[in-house]
């Protein structure tokens, strides 16, 4: 590893009040409509990686002070499901809950709001993660497919870029940033290699949870399904093939199924401690939180939100681009993860070497957390030290935050 600046040398100095990771887990992902939960509801999704969560960490249901989980989409904001749900894992009513959703980042924010508490000495210990159920509520299950004619007709018009579907700003980075369409099927066809290189050596298994949900079998019955691994990667799959697809924003458009993140279904938890809570109890953390950083940039082309967040990290962190060995870029398009990876300068080695969300599925509101345990699971294998996960947000918004392994 390369040598750190002082200011590195001091984040990477323990601490009795730092926040710990002690777990990290997610359940398979599943394609939206079609894969095994496409019956399943949100919290029959994460209510089992809740408690993996717990029993990984080595400690009891009621050691959590408080939970956060990150979704998007579901009704309510997920905020009495998910109550049912953890009281259903088996967690006392003394454990509390609440949500949030920063789009898909939401996972992430969940911990860095624990965290933060963790820090400031409010609790000792607590849940961060996230779900989305995407078949229940994404398009003609739930969310509406116009979006919001009342704003449309409101003084608010002028702001309008917020409520630009995703597709049309991924086409914005392409242009703006000059990212050609054989580019970016050439990086879908890389992370659906090294997403199917990572399946076939089991890479995954150390953070997927298998999850039994009900799902409706040929004869129109409910019966237990148990999804055990990714369903959505396309082992195989050649530039020639993908090239074939048509552009979903346009005649001339460059985003297509192919090359863009699938629509989704999976959730994601982390328990987080104080160092001493974990200390005192003979508990050896994965790692530990250091810090997380947002930028804000035009919503019109919010794919391009980590150019800002990274550096914004590395100057908060003190942490120098070198000196990371592993970073978690969601794959929210091709296009907008190739803009990031050139205007930053990322070796791509460095980045998803496991693959992304073109290849796993993006189910928005557990990616954060889902690609934190990959993090850690692929920090273990290399016997590496640092890392990060960063992700755009619609509406414009980048989002980043540098975790350490203990070694």
């Amino acid at each position: 590893m390369a040598a750190f600046n002082r200011v590195a040398r001091n984040v990477l100095q323990k601490s009795p009040n730092d926040v710990v990771l002690l777990s990290a887990v997610r359940s398979p992902i599943n394609r939206s409509f079609k894969g095994g939960y496409k019956d399943a509801y949100p919290e029959d999704i994460l209510m089992p990686v809740m408690k993996a969560a717990v029993q990984r960490a080595q400690i009891q249901y009621g050691d959590v002070n408080d939970a956060m989980i990150g979704n998007v989409l579901a009704e309510l904001g997920f905020a009495k499901t998910g109550r049912m749900a953890l009281n259903h894992a088996g967690f006392p009513n003394t454990t509390t809950f609440h949500t949030v959703n920063r789009q898909c980042s939401s996972s992430l924010q969940a911990i860095t709001h624990i965290s933060h508490s963790i820090m400031v000495g409010q609790i000792d210990v607590g849940l961060a993660g996230g779900v989305e159920s995407m078949s229940r509520n994404y398009g003609s299950r739930g969310v509406p497919t116009d979006v919001g004619p009342t704003l449309r007709g409101s003084q608010l018009k002028d702001a309008l870029d917020c409520l630009m579907p995703m597709g049309i700003t991924s086409e914005n980075v392409s242009e703006r940033y000059k990212v050609d369409r054989k580019s970016q099927d050439e990086y879908a066809v890389r992370s659906h290699g090294r997403a199917s290189r990572a399946q076939k050596e089991g890479r995954f298994d150390w953070e997927i949870v298998p999850v039994t949900v009900q799902r409706t079998d040929e004869a129109g019955q409910l019966s237990g399904f148990e999804v055990t691994k990714d369903d959505g990667i396309r082992h195989g799959l050649t530039l020639e093939k993908i090239s074939t697809l048509k552009p979903v924003f346009g005649e001339n458009g460059k985003s297509t199924a192919g090359n863009s993140s699938q629509l989704s279904d999976g959730a994601s938890s982390t328990i987080l401690a104080r160092r001493s809570w974990a200390e005192e109890r003979g508990l050896k953390p994965l790692g530990r939180f250091v810090g997380t950083q947002i930028s804000g940039c035009a919503p019109d082309e919010m794919g391009i939100g980590p150019i800002h967040a990274i550096p914004a990290l590395f100057k908060y962190t003190g942490v120098q681009q070198e000196d990371v060995d592993i970073i978690e870029l969601n794959e929210a398009f091709a296009s907008q993860t190739l803009a990031c990876i050139r205007s930053l300068g990322l070796d791509e080695e460095k980045v998803n070497p496991n693959g992304g969300a073109i290849a796993l599925g993006h189910p928005t509101g557990a990616t954060g957390a889902r690609q934190t345990a990959t993090l850690f699971a692929e920090l273990r294998r290399q016997d590496k030290e640092l890392g990060i996960v960063s992700m755009c947000a619609s509406t414009g918004q980048g989002v980043a935050s540098l975790f350490i392994r203990e070694l």
